[in-house]
């Protein structure tokens, strides 16, 4: 089992968070785990970008071969664009519709969205309001994570146990609205799978 993840987004979109709760459940579930360090991450709103790679078997480097990504996890859709290239022929994208409008010339919504409809194999949900529907409007980064969880090949309970350990000290209600947020990405992903058979 091997699995190569882009995470992108912005500063204070919650990557970090994804990226923790990824590695914690690698590790229970007994997987080598490398990651890159998160670049842009001291910067609100500037890009935030990570190598996550986890095997069963020993990893030798943090990052990932050009064009061989099995996923990119975004949390804003221009990022989830901006590394493309990195994904590899069979690879998904999984991204969060709404956008992070930080630049003067951020591209139109519409020609991101036709951009990203081109892909065969991508999952484009609307993370924000699907997290302010299911738990808290601080979510929307586990609603993504959710919806990238059938494609990361660890058991779903192992993400949940990750989200305890992660959110323990912070209180029994922001664990439960992580997970309520984490369990309505990963329906969303469910019913298309479900629909496209």
């Amino acid at each position: 089992m091997k699995i190569d993840i882009i995470l992108a987004g912005v500063g204070g979109q919650g990557i970090l968070s994804i990226a923790a709760t990824i590695g914690l459940a690698a590790i229970e579930a007994g997987l080598y785990l490398k990651q890159s360090e998160v670049h842009g991450m001291s910067q609100r709103g500037g890009d935030v970008q990570s190598n996550l790679r986890l095997s069963d078997k020993e990893i030798y480097s943090d990052l990932i071969p050009y064009g061989q990504a099995d996923m990119i996890i975004s949390v804003e859709p221009m990022e989830s664009l901006r590394y493309l290239p990195m994904l590899g022929p069979e690879g998904w994208l999984i991204t969060n519709t709404t956008t992070y409008v930080n630049i003067p010339n951020y591209p139109n919504q519409d020609t991101l969205m036709a951009e990203i409809a081109k892909l065969p194999r991508h999952i484009a949900l609307d993370a924000d309001t699907i997290a302010k529907q299911s738990a808290s409007a601080k979510s929307a980064n586990m609603v993504v994570l959710g919806a990238a969880s059938p494609f990361i090949n660890i058991d779903y309970t192992i993400l949940e146990n990750a989200i305890h350990q992660l959110f323990g000290r912070k209180g029994e209600e922001v664990i439960n609205q992580n997970l309520a947020a984490m369990k309505a990405g990963r329906s969303y992903t469910q019913n298309i799978l479900k629909n496209d058979k």
